[in-house]
């Protein structure tokens, strides 16, 4: 335990600082750090390099040679910088590579050195040039910060969503200021620049001076600034050689550190864990390291080469040409449990695991002793807190195993804590292996979550691996497994030396109908890889036509896409893809695509009928399809044309269409249409009111209505209504008229062909028993009971039934009498019928 704690490095009493090698670089540099651009990205990314010849005298012949590499030293990518002169490289959260040129133009590499995309900050940028800039992370994304030849700032807080700032003018500013530095407070970024002895704070909209609380007196300028990874915290270099560390907001000053050194530092970072004991910072010169806080000592490394330093969330990476080392405050738990002479429970337990191994009887007395002071649940949980913090895997199992041993000693211990820091910690060590490179801490681990982490392994191509790790944790597959399975896939169609077939067969082998994959994505990348016969072959494995069909439409493969939407039996589809057809082709081709396709056809028709008439009309000329063609000019005379000449040569039209169709019913019913609008033309002329548009009865019905019998009867002859229709329709017109005196001669003017029943109907309807009764009298004898029950007569009506000795007509006027008076008519039936089953 003593060897454990050999480097560590008090800083005053409240916490120990430890720096531990990651890794042994191994990626043979030409050229020393200080002669490159260098950026590192944070949570154990990647390292890019740029050698830059534009500071030095060189032959403009030689192009630089941009570099990526892991955080172990693993080259990941290398290519010829053909662009212009560099000022900053930066990583995004996305770990996609920020190259800020002098004109103000951004270039995006991935981490394998392929281009992305560029753009531009700002005409004003490209003009006054690029003197210095800054990325940084916020809630809101990664941005960038320039600093114009102007000497104006300019800012987005977002390069994915580029809303380019100005910030406003410095007064006095005529130079670079000595140092500077992005914030980020309530939302909102801020500059902060130093100009000698004094600092400006940039807004949106002011500029403000601003001056740090219990600084010391006789600063001539700060040489240095650094903000926390979460912009809590500034730390100032004064040229004075104090460090002044307080609140970002410079409303409060947490305390001052005097180095004596007065030489301005390469780099200023904080390293602070989150509720750790201790804030400091770490400062950097050519061959030394210094930590200092809130203590009146500091502690201080020797470097022996140049060095870069990257902050973390929980502490400072340090890498050199040879070594890549993590500075850090020790954690509690660790401390608690290593610190010498140390009675914490999980010391105890640890102690009393290792003396169980050498079956030593001070195992019982140390266990007895947690026991003791009822601290065996704290104990376990501080060595499965401390394995989390550990980066050796030896003293990883060590601790677990000391937790694994003091659950057995507690009655219900939850073991989840303990099963989820094994699964972390062994996801953690797979990635943090020489050959990945991923050097992440349990808390910058649990900051990023393992579904981060996953993308990030996808994005160095580490397919396997990330795969591995979802079956371990039992991810769901579309979480998971499918969803690095599709990148995998998008991956693969680029490789452009293997055939098309091979690359479908592949793709479709390794992911079959795993849920979650969409086909249709993988063909939309090789789509994008200019691969478009590799895209259809992926796209006959997509089982939904909806993501088949688009595709097919963005690759101008139409008459494919609309094979593959009838399939689909998806009508909206059929639409989209035959609407899309109709702006791509010429009239003549798009109609014969269509004449193969009579599902798409037909549909056609439907959405013509409803939007596009001349279309519809011109898709039955060229089908010559004349029936249709008549029903299209029959639609047409009542629909568009108002004017009874146009709707007459409409109807002409269409029983020419007709005859050549050979329905010689629809032709002739439409010749017979022509003669009677003629005549109700005729008729509101002569007449007056209206009849156009209405129908032969119901202009029959209207001219009788009117008094117009002679005109009524003459229509009826000159269309053929048969006389027992035009008898109805009269004698209701009649009824309605209560024109009774006229109803009786017409129903003597010959012999009724529908009978005298409905004028007793009609009668009755309008309540005229009177006129009711004269027709009774001369209804058919089948029809009397009716006719007389009709009008109310009962008794009439039995006498006329028995008469005829109808059983029938005995029980309909038997179910007639209701009241007490129809009850001798009743008794009288009931006797007849006796009479005649004696006889």
């Amino acid at each position: 335990m003593d060897c454990y704690t050999a480097d560590w490095n008090p800083l005053g009493e409240a916490a120990f600082y430890r720096k531990f090698e990651l890794y042994s670089m191994d990626w043979d540099l030409k050229e020393p750090l200080r002669d490159c651009l260098v950026a590192a990205a944070p949570y154990g990314g990647p390292i890019a390099l740029l050698r830059n010849p534009w500071k030095k005298e060189k032959s403009p012949s030689i192009r630089p040679l941009l570099q990526i590499y892991s955080s172990s030293g693993v080259a990941l990518a290398s290519l010829l910088w053909k662009s212009g002169p560099v000022v900053l490289l930066g990583w995004s959260a996305e770990e996609e590579l920020l190259c800020v040129q002098e004109d103000g133009s951004v270039l995006v590499y991935g981490l394998h050195g392929d281009f992305r995309r560029h753009f531009s900050m700002g005409n004003e940028v490209l003009q006054n040039r690029v003197l210095d800039a800054r990325v940084f992370h916020t809630e809101f994304g990664s941005g960038i910060a320039i600093l114009t030849g102007a000497h104006r700032f300019t800012l987005s807080a977002n390069v994915g969503d580029l809303k380019l700032r100005r910030m406003p003018e410095v007064p006095g500013l005529q130079a670079l200021p000595s140092c500077w530095t992005v914030l980020f407070q309530d939302r909102v970024t801020l500059v902060l620049l130093a100009i000698g002895p004094d600092l400006f704070l940039l807004d949106n909209t002011a500029c403000s001076g601003v001056v740090p609380p219990g600084l010391t007196p006789g600063v001539g300028g700060f040489l240095q600034m650094a903000v926390s990874f979460n912009y809590r915290y500034l730390a100032l270099f004064t040229d004075t050689g104090h460090i002044w560390m307080g609140l970002a907001s410079l409303k409060e000053k947490l305390y001052e550190f005097n180095c004596n050194i007065r030489a301005p530092p390469k780099q200023i970072a904080w390293c602070n864990r989150p509720k750790g004991k201790q804030k400091a910072v770490v400062v950097a010169w050519e061959r030394r390291l210094l930590v200092a806080g809130n203590a009146p000592e500091s502690i201080q490394f020797v470097l022996e080469e140049d060095s870069y330093l990257v902050p973390e969330l929980d502490g400072v990476r340090i890498f050199s040409r040879n070594v890549h080392e993590f500075l850090h405050e020790v954690p509690v738990a660790s401390e608690e449990i290593f610190r010498i002479a140390s009675m914490a429970p999980g010391a105890l337990l640890l102690e009393a695991q290792k003396e169980y191994e050498k079956e030593s009887q001070k195992a019982d007395e140390y266990l007895r002793e947690i026991q003791e002071r009822e601290q065996l649940p704290q104990a376990v949980r501080q060595c499965i807190e401390a394995a989390g913090h550990e980066h050796q895997p030896e003293m990883q199992k060590s601790l677990l195993r000391a937790a694994s041993f003091g659950k057995c000693f507690i009655d219900k211990f939850p073991p989840d804590t303990f099963v989820r820091m094994c699964q972390d910690l062994r996801v953690l060590n797979a990635v943090r292996d020489y050959p990945i490179g991923i050097p992440l801490t349990y808390t910058q681990y649990k900051q990023l979550t393992i579904e981060v982490l996953l993308d990030r392994l996808v994005l160095r191509r580490l397919y396997p691996l990330a795969i591995q790790i979802c079956e371990y944790l039992r991810l769901p597959e579309v979480q998971g497994v499918s969803r690095i399975l599709a990148h995998w896939a998008c991956y693969k169609v680029q490789q452009k030396d293997v055939s098309d077939e091979d690359v479908a067969r592949a793709i479709n082998q390794k992911l079959g109908d795993t849920p979650g994959v969409s086909y249709s994505d993988i063909a939309a990348r090789a789509y994008g890889c200019g691969r478009t016969e590799l895209a259809i072959k992926l796209l006959e494995y997509e089982p939904r036509s909806g993501e088949q069909v688009p595709l097919l439409l963005k690759m101008k493969r139409s008459k494919l896409a609309l094979s593959k939407a009838i399939e689909s039996g998806d009508t909206d589809l059929v639409f989209t893809v035959v609407l899309h057809l109709k702006n791509e082709l010429n009239r003549g081709d798009f109609f014969m695509t269509l004449r193969n396709q009579p599902v798409a056809l037909s549909l056609y028709r439907q959405f013509c009928k409803h939007q596009e008439l001349e279309t519809l009309k011109d898709l039955y000329n060229q089908d010559d399809n004349h029936q249709e063609l008549g029903n299209f000019h029959i639609r047409a005379s009542y629909a568009a044309e108002e004017r009874i000449e146009g709707r007459v040569a409409a109807l002409q039209t269409a029983a020419d269409e007709y005859y050549k169709a050979k329905n010689e019913f629809a032709a002739k019913a439409t010749e017979e249409q022509m003669r009677l609008l003629r005549l109700q033309r005729r008729l509101e002329d002569e007449l007056g009111g209206h009849f156009l548009d209405l129908s032969l009865h119901d202009t029959v019905t209207s001219l009788l209505l009117g008094g117009n019998n002679k005109r009524a009867e003459q229509l009826a002859r000159d269309f053929r209504i048969p006389d027992k229709r035009f008898w109805w329709l009269k004698l209701t017109a009649l009824a309605d008229r209560e024109d009774w005196e006229e109803l009786e001669k017409f129903s003597k003017s010959k012999k009724s062909p529908i009978g005298y029943l409905p004028f007793v109907e009609v009668c009755m309807k309008r309540h005229n028993k009177f006129e009711a009764k004269k027709f009774a009298a001369r209804v058919s004898p089948e029809q009397k009971v009716k006719a007389f029950l009709l009008i109310g007569d009962v008794a009439q009506a039995a006498d006329v039934a028995i008469e005829h000795r109808n059983e029938a007509e005995l029980s309909l006027v038997l179910s007639h009498c209701t009241g007490a008076s129809d009850g001798a008519t009743a008794d009288k039936i009931q006797r007849a019928r006796a009479l005649a089953q004696r006889k």
